[in-house]
């Protein structure tokens, strides 16, 4: 038993969990292009690689969603209402700060 349930059960919530990551950062990725711009996205990429705590997550069912959702929510109550722009925001999750 793992976390309390059956094996098969763990690995079907954990497949289930990352198709949903997958759809959630697809729709959340073609949102950013519709509002940056594709061109403007890989001009202003920075060379930031994710935390190794991100690349643990796959094997926590739905913790890769809820990472995803998390920037969602960034991007909606920090860069947004706050009058920044998607760029911006595509910046702060790609650059190094420093």
């Amino acid at each position: 038993m793992i976390a309390g349930m059956h094996e098969q059960d763990f690995v079907a919530y954990m497949i289930f969990g990352l198709s949903l990551n997958f759809l959630f950062s697809i729709l959340f990725g073609i949102y950013l292009s519709k509002n940056i711009g594709i061109q403007e996205m890989m001009t202003s990429k920075g060379d930031k690689e994710q935390s190794l705590l991100v690349s643990l997550s796959l094997f926590i069912p739905f913790a890769k969603m809820l990472i995803t959702l998390y920037r969602v929510a960034i991007l909606q109550i920090y860069f947004l209402n706050k009058g920044y722009s998607h760029k911006e925001f595509w910046i702060y999750m790609t650059n190094k700060q420093s």
